[in-house]
């Protein structure tokens, strides 16, 4: 009788979550109008306790989903805009000598938050970027020698422009392989588009980002309870074997010259035990491992200079591997 009563209190809590998450979804849904697969993939990407890289091109409301989804629960929200002079100090914070007490004092950058929006990461030289390593890797940001936890849950969400290359740095492999998915936006549908130019230019000043119809609804802490419940997923030692098959592909696929390492293969599943949890259930289908092969492997491969210039992209050779690779019978 206690098992059952067990049972039943974790399926209600599972509930629980998963209604917090759609509600999560909708709220955010009252500001940013369509990009749903951009909104679902950023939202797995918090629930699988990861890092996301947007790419689009300017105006397609990047800024405004991070804003909005950081209201939802309640959490610190800062914008860095990267450019060519911004200095690591400039993000992580630095020291200062107060005269009247003859010490050192720490003043932290703005990287202080639960959810960074790195603006147009690409045009900050090598050695800010890299300033973010540690900090995606290990939740933690080292000043004069001394090392400064950040408050949980913390997300990185950088942006880059795909079109202009001019004044800018490329994201070396290792730090790209810091995020665990990369999410495109693209433009939105002309019935979206028509919503959203009736929305913003009806009695507003400006084109301002108003994410004032967005009620908070958790606090910070139930975030982790969601991170939690999603590490908690189960997933079936065939579906591991599904992904892993997927992830070595790439290594030796024709037109690749660059594959997956095995931090790829690691990202693959946790997204796909967000991806599960976003849909409503406690355990991984091969399904989960397919809608996220893309946006959690396409940062990680390099494609062979005739496959660009033939018009192919990462979307297509990734596809084509989804495709041949027979998913697992459960």
């Amino acid at each position: 009788m206690t098992s059952t009563v067990d049972n039943l209190s974790q399926d209600a809590r599972f509930n629980q979550g998963v209604d917090i998450i759609r509600r999560i979804r909708a709220e955010v849904g009252k500001a940013v109008i369509g990009q749903q697969e951009a909104l679902d993939q950023t939202l797995i990407c918090l629930l699988a306790g990861g890092h996301v890289l947007l790419e689009g091109v300017p105006g397609l409301g990047k800024t405004l989903l991070v804003r909005a989804l950081a209201r939802t629960f309640s959490g610190d929200f800062a914008r860095i805009q990267f450019t060519p002079d911004l200095l690591p100090a400039d993000v992580m914070g630095h020291a200062l000598f107060n005269m009247a007490t003859q010490t050192f004092s720490i003043r932290k950058g703005p990287i202080f938050t639960h959810l960074l929006l790195a603006d147009e990461i690409n045009r900050a030289p090598a050695k800010t970027q890299s300033a973010l390593l540690e900090v995606m890797q290990e939740r933690q940001v080292t000043i004069e020698g001394e090392s400064h936890t950040l408050a949980a849950p913390f997300m990185t969400l950088a942006t880059q422009n795909p079109l202009e290359q001019e004044g800018t740095y490329p994201l070396p492999e290792a730090q790209l392989d810091r995020f665990l998915l990369k999410v495109v936006i693209d433009y939105p549908s002309e019935a979206e588009e028509l919503s959203m130019l009736a929305q913003i230019t009806d009695g507003k000043l400006a084109d301002q980002l108003n994410v004032s119809a967005v009620d908070a609804l958790v606090k910070p802490a139930t975030i982790l309870a969601l991170q939690q419940m999603a590490a908690a997923i189960r997933v079936d030692a065939h579906i591991v074997e599904y992904a892993l098959k997927i992830v070595r592909a790439t290594r030796n696929w024709p037109g690749i010259t660059v594959g997956a390492g095995p931090r790829g293969g690691i990202a693959l599943v946790r997204a796909a035990r967000g991806h599960a949890l976003l849909q409503g259930r406690p355990y991984v289908v091969p399904d989960d491992i397919k809608a996220m092969a893309i946006p959690a492997l396409r940062h990680r491969i390099t494609l062979a200079p005739e496959m660009l210039i033939e018009g192919h992209s990462e979307f297509d050779a990734l596809s084509e591997i989804v495709a041949q690779i027979a998913a697992p019978r459960l």
